[in-house]
C-alpha cells in the first residue's frame, strides 16, 4: 500500500537508507543519518510541495520515494530528481516499479516537465528500472565521486513528461 510519508516514519526511513550508505555506492553519503536528519529532509521536501511517500507491506515500510530539486536555481523548478529506496529484502519484488510509477504520476499532477534519475555505476537494476519507464540515458560523468576507495561513474537519465 502506498501512502504519504509522516514524520513518525523517519526512523524506519533512516534504517533503510543507512544500509545504502554503509554497504553500497548508490548514495555518495559516507556517514549514517539519524531519524532527526530524515525528519528535516521530509520537512524540506514537503515545504516545496514535492511528493514523498512510502510503500507498506504487512504494516511495515519496505520502500519509499520522493522528488527533490535537481538544481537549486528557480529556472530548474520544472525538472526534479527522483529517489527510490527499498529495504534490501524487498529488492527484486516489484515494489521499486510500483513506487517509480507513482512518482511519475505525482510529478505529472504537479506539472513537472522532466525527471532526472541519477545512477552511480555499476547498478544494472536501476538502469533497467529507468529503461522500463522510458527514461533516456543523457550522459555519464566519469569518475565523478569516490566511495570505498573507488572512483565511481555517474549516469544521468531523463524522462520528459
Amino acid at each position: 500500500m502506498i501512502r504519504d510519508i509522516k514524520p513518525d516514519d523517519a526512523k524506519r526511513i533512516a534504517e533503510i537508507y543507512n544500509y545504502y550508505i554503509k554497504e553500497t555506492i548508490i548514495t555518495f553519503e559516507y556517514d549514517t543519518i539519524s531519524e532527526f536528519d530524515i525528519k528535516r529532509r521530509i520537512e524540506k521536501i514537503q515545504q516545496k510541495g514535492f511528493p514523498f511517500f512510502v510503500y507498506e507491506k504487512d504494516n511495515e515500510i519496505v520502500g519509499y520515494a520522493y522528488l527533490s530539486n535537481w538544481r537549486e536555481r528557480i529556472a530548474y523548478d520544472i525538472t526534479l530528481e527522483t529517489s527510490v529506496y527499498l529495504d534490501q529484502k524487498a529488492i527484486g519484488s516489484g515494489i521499486g516499479s510500483i513506487l517509480y510509477k507513482e512518482l511519475i504520476d505525482r510529478a505529472q499532477k504537479i506539472d513537472i516537465h522532466s525527471l532526472i534519475g541519477v545512477i552511480s555505476l555499476p547498478n544494472i537494476g536501476s538502469q533497467k528500472l529507468h529503461k522500463k519507464f522510458n527514461f533516456e540515458l543523457i550522459g555519464c560523468f566519469k569518475e565523478a565521486g569516490v566511495k570505498f576507495g573507488k572512483l565511481i561513474d555517474v549516469e544521468f537519465w531523463q524522462l520528459i513528461l
